[in-house]
């Protein structure tokens, strides 16, 4: 006792991660109930079309009109006595169950009475799917209850290693509840109640899964005329380069309608992909074993099922190719538009340096008239010195000394010139370092 009462208070001492709760309650949040046989389970399944606001609601009113407390707003399973039966509530994902178990009727298909779901009953999203299933002894009043199935859809299955048969032909009553008989064999209340609910989920989740198909069948127009947009571009490509420009912003577009198309189905088909999943584990966990001259559970399920899955998967898959294709094509677009513009690059250089060639030719020209036109007016100014110097008396005429100086005056201006221009040419290149 010491040593036990140590290590609980050692326990208590330590820092509790706050996720350590919901993990360990995650392996009893939907606990299978014991159900003594006979029995009938009437369950409803309603889409969460405000994240469960109005269903929690609805909960806690039907709670407090019976007396009990209402549950938590987290909770995820609430259940209360109700007439001759108990309700019980669970909340999934993206819809919430209400199953109401009470005694069976006098015959299999009978009305029920007592159940919490007439006329009073306010429902707490969409309706989507909902079971009608009666546990009965596997008597003659059992083996005659048979016949009130569709023969053309009937399936009869042995379940749980013998100890029950389950049969069902998956076709809604006047009330619009899937059909569901097992016939007891010896089955223990904990085996009963697990084998009642995997029942009721492999219904409940095969119309969940097939709740992509709908959206598989609307938008394979959409695929299609994308598909025939992307030929189109690809064919246009194989012309030239001459609107690589236009056909890269089409394709931007396409792609990005491909993007929006993939985004709206995402989720749906993803959770029609884990209800499906969800289907065939259950169908593997009842233990199920053929009946000869009998379609069973699984083969039946498989038949119609796999289709609709298939039909799914092709659209993701289309869908995905697509997107990879119209990359591509993009990518061969911007090498086109690149490479061109390279071109046009190479094309511009060549035309500037043409045009500097040209620049500086017509810069040496006049360069030169510079020289000549300042050599001539630096001459002319030398003449009028020239011609004072012969009217003072010098022996030289102004003529002659002029003629002389023409020379020196144009080395002169030449050398001034090219000082300058080489001062400039310098500083250039500093610049561009």
């Amino acid at each position: 006792m010491t040593a036990i009462s140590f290590a609980q208070q050692a326990v208590e001492r330590f820092e509790q991660d706050p996720r350590r709760a919901l993990v360990l309650g995650e392996l009893h949040a939907r606990p299978f109930p014991l159900i003594e046989l006979p029995k009938t389970l009437i369950v409803l399944a309603f889409m969460n079309t405000d994240h469960g606001a109005r269903d929690h609601q609805i909960l806690s009113e039907m709670s407090v009109r019976r007396g009990v407390p209402p549950p938590a707003k987290d909770a995820r399973t609430h259940s209360f006595a109700f007439g001759k039966g108990r309700l019980r509530w669970e909340r999934h994902t993206e819809f919430c169950t209400y199953s109401w178990e009470g005694p069976v009727p006098e015959r299999f298909g009978d009305p029920v009475a007592g159940h919490p779901f007439g006329a009073d009953f306010d429902p707490p999203g969409p309706f989507i799917a909902g079971v009608h299933l009666e546990m009965r002894p596997n008597d003659d009043a059992g083996q005659a209850a048979l016949e009130i199935f569709d023969k053309s859809s009937f399936c009869l299955s042995v379940m749980e290693s013998g100890l029950a048969h389950a049969a069902t032909d998956f076709r809604q009553d006047g009330d619009g509840l899937t059909r569901i008989l097992v016939l007891d064999d010896g089955l223990p209340p904990p085996r009963a109640g697990a084998l009642a609910m995997r029942l009721v989920e492999i219904e409940i989740y095969r119309t969940l899964a097939l709740l992509g198909l709908p959206l598989a069948h609307s938008i394979g127009p959409e695929v299609q005329a994308l598909e025939g947009r992307l030929m189109r571009i690809t064919e246009e490509m194989k012309g030239g380069p001459g609107h690589s420009r236009e056909l890269l912003q089409e394709i931007t577009l396409a792609a990005a309608e491909v993007e929006a198309s993939a985004a709206a189905v995402l989720y749906r088909f993803g959770a029609s992909r884990a209800y499906d999943e969800i289907v065939r584990e259950r169908l593997s966990a009842v233990g199920e074993q053929p009946i000869a001259g009998q379609e069973s559970w699984s083969a039946f399920l498989k038949r119609r099922m796999a289709p609709a899955m298939r039909t799914c998967r092709a659209i993701e898959e289309r869908q995905a190719n697509l997107s990879e294709k119209l990359a591509r094509a993009a990518n061969l677009l911007r090498t086109r538009i690149d490479v061109e513009l390279e071109h046009q690059n190479r094309d511009l250089l060549s035309s500037m340096n043409r045009r500097a060639q040209l620049q500086l030719r017509l810069q040496q020209t006049v360069e030169g008239l510079s020289v000549a036109a300042i050599g001539y007016y630096v001459v002319g100014l030398f003449g009028y010195v020239a011609k004072g110097l012969e009217h003072e008396g010098f022996p030289v005429s102004s003529t002659l000394m002029t003629a002389l100086f023409v020379p020196f005056a144009l080395l002169f201006v030449w050398m001034v010139v090219e000082r300058i221009r080489r001062h400039h040419v310098g500083s250039a290149k500093d610049v561009d370092h």
